[in-house]
């Protein structure tokens, strides 16, 4: 909906730029199913090349689809940064809670 006294900030992008990340979208898809199948020698590489390709694929997302790459930086700070920032606060805390617990082992 349109306000007529209301300025507007809408873009328009290119159709191309949406196949160009749709297609690295779909190639990131495949690059993090063929990295499933390899061993790494550990679970914890193994799931860190899935977690950094899914960065990636979220980043083109938010950047394109979500057209955050044409925002200012109050809606980045309060938009992505800030929520990140929580995020990784909640996972801190909960780290050092699981951490923290003593493994009781029963004894037969």
């Amino acid at each position: 909906m349109h306000i007529p006294d209301q300025e507007s900030r809408g873009h328009i992008s290119k159709t191309r730029v949406y196949y160009l990340v749709g297609t690295a979208l779909l190639v990131l898809t495949v690059v993090t199913v063929g990295a499933s199948y390899i061993d790494w020698g550990s679970t914890l590489i193994n799931v860190l090349i899935a977690l950094f390709i899914a960065t990636i694929k979220a980043s083109l997302v938010i950047l394109f689809f979500m057209h955050m790459k044409y925002e200012d930086r109050f809606v980045w700070g309060y938009g992505i940064i800030y929520p990140a920032i929580i995020f990784a606060i909640m996972v801190g805390f909960i780290s050092l809670d699981i951490f923290q617990r003593v493994q009781v082992i029963p004894t037969p």
